[in-house]
Parts: structure tokens; C-alpha cells; sequence
């Protein structure tokens, strides 16, 4: 991490960074993503960096959390659905102050907590395992409800791809949480549009999805948000704000898969292959000099 990134990461305060800031943030965190995949041969850019932004601004912007204390009762939840995407989390996670960034490199690797999908039971700030897609929402709703029951006001935030539409378990949460209505509950979508075997529209068309949303009885936010624009992701926050208590909450985000490396966006293959020495190096500039251009804005 360079000297900028380095002044950005001690402020620690959610809420007070900018959009240029969570910005390079962002593209800090999406480099050491690439580099850790490449080190270890495994793993998935394609999610990982198309959402990037998105849990940024969350953890920098967003949520009620303290690292330090990383049971307190009453911070925010987020649960990363789409739990393939663990490397971006767990870097994100690091440099939030959960645990040592030097940890990073171990990234599925035997005896290291960093698995290849979030483990609630090893890794601080974790608060929910996942990896089969589909099951997020039904633990984010649970949690909104039990906010309510114990009286507290936290927020829970849950973040799902394309893959965890294709699954019915989330369409039951969807009309169980438009029942019961439980406040604080948030759902993120990082509209990528490609999935493993090729794109949504080849695999299992999707579209219209705002309407289904609408349709499931959700408050659905009245735009699609550029997902990988962090001023946009601030006002999207700020919707979310300014859209009163009516529950639960929608945003759709738009996003590119494999952002930051040209000859991966948007290509299925690069949702979890392996990234070797050669595309390693054809890469890897790119997302440098996104970097640079980036921090010359601070």
C-alpha cells in the first residue's frame, strides 16, 4: 500500500470518506485481491472485483461497526451471500482492522482461517458462513427479525449476485420478508450479468428484475446504481436514508464483472480460473494504473 492509501486506511471512520476516496480504496484493495489470486493459483476475480466498490463503501462508508470489537450487539450485519467472492471480503475485512492484513497471502491455504468461502466460526467480522448461493437473504431476514424482537436498531445488509437469484430459496425470503416486514433489512444486488458457465441472459434470464422486485412487495430503490461508481454508491446510501421505514429495502447495482482488467470484464471464464504468470503480468498494470490515476485525485 502506498503512502496515500496508507493516511486513508487510519481514518477508520466510517461515514467520513469521500467518493475519491472510497475510491482508491477500492482500487487498493482490488490490486491486492489480484496479486493474492495470482500467489496462490485459486480463487475468484470475476465477483470479487465486480463488487469491490460496493463492500468498500459499505465497511468505509456504511456500516455501524467496531473492528475492535467485533461481537458488539449492536453493529450493522452484512452477509456476503455471494460467498465465492471471500477474497474480496477478507481483504476488505484486513485492512478494516478485523485482523492482520499480513494474513492475506495465506488465502486458501491449509491451516489458514482464510478459507475459500467466509467461516462465521474462525474469521472476526464474519457474521454469517456462506457459499452455496441462494441462502443469504433467509439469514439476513432472520436477523432483521430478531433486531426487532430484542428491540435494537441495527441494520442488516445483505449483498447477492446474479447466482443467488437463480435459486428459489431467495425468492421464499423475499415474500417472507415482505410479510413480516422486518426493519433494517437491506438487499444489495451486484448485477454483473455473467455467472460461471456464461452470461445471465444464456444461463437463466433474469430481466425484468426491478419489476420482480417490485412485484415481491419490495421497496425497491427508483434507479439502477453504478456499482463500481462510488459517488453513486453514496447516494444510493443516501436513498436508503431518505427512503423512511418502509421495509425491507432494495438496490440494484450495475457492475462489470473482472473489473479493472480489460480482457477479463465481462468474460465467464475469469469468474474463477486460475490467473497465471502471463495473464498475471498483461493484468496487473492495468489495475496499477488505475491505482495511480486514482490516488492522483486525492
Amino acid at each position: 500500500m502506498g503512502e496515500k492509501i496508507a493516511a486513508l486506511l487510519q481514518k477508520k471512520d466510517a461515514g467520513r470518506y469521500t467518493a475519491p476516496e472510497l475510491a482508491a480504496l477500492a482500487a487498493a484493495f482490488r490490486l491486492e485481491m489480484f496479486d493474492v489470486l495470482h500467489e496462490r493459483g485459486t480463487g475468484h476475480w470475476g465477483g470479487s472485483s465486480s463488487a469491490a466498490e460496493i463492500v468498500t463503501a459499505l465497511y468505509f462508508g456504511r456500516l455501524k461497526i467496531r473492528p475492535d470489537e467485533p461481537k458488539w450487539e449492536d453493529r450493522d450485519r452484512f452477509i456476503l451471500s455471494k460467498g465465492h467472492a471471500a477474497v474480496n471480503l477478507y481483504t476488505i475485512l484486513a485492512h478494516r482492522g478485523y485482523f492482520p492484513a499480513a494474513e492475506l497471502p495465506g488465502f486458501r491455504t491449509l491451516g489458514s482461517r482464510l478459507q475459500g468461502h467466509p467461516n462465521m466460526k474462525l474469521i472476526p467480522g464474519v457474521d454469517f458462513s456462506t457459499g452455496a448461493l441462494g441462502h443469504g437473504l433467509s439469514a439476513g431476514a432472520g436477523m432483521a427479525l430478531a433486531a426487532g424482537l430484542a428491540g435494537k436498531t441495527w441494520n442488516t445488509y445483505v449483498l447477492a449476485g446474479e447466482g443467488c437469484l437463480d435459486e428459489g430459496q431467495t425468492w421464499e425470503a423475499m415474500l417472507f420478508a415482505a410479510k413480516y416486514r422486518p426493519r433494517g433489512l437491506v438487499f444489495l444486488l451486484d448485477n454483473n450479468k455473467v455467472q460461471l458457465d456464461g452470461t445471465v441472459a444464456d444461463i437463466l434470464p433474469l430481466d425484468p428484475i426491478p419489476d420482480k422486485f417490485r412485484a415481491f412487495g419490495w421497496n425497491l430503490a427508483p434507479r439502477v446504481y453504478d456499482g463500481n461508481d462510488t459517488a453513486a454508491l453514496l447516494q444510493s446510501f443516501d436513498w436508503l436514508d431518505q427512503a423512511g421505514d418502509s421495509w425491507p429495502k432494495a438496490v440494484i447495482y450495475s457492475t462489470v464483472k473482472g473489473r479493472g482488467v480489460s480482457f477479463m470484464e465481462g468474460k465467464s471464464a475469469w469468474h474463477g480460473a486460475p490467473i497465471d504468470d502471463a495473464n498475471y503480468a498483461k493484468g496487473r498494470p492495468e489495475l496499477a494504473a488505475d491505482l495511480a490515476a486514482k490516488e492522483a485525485r486525492l
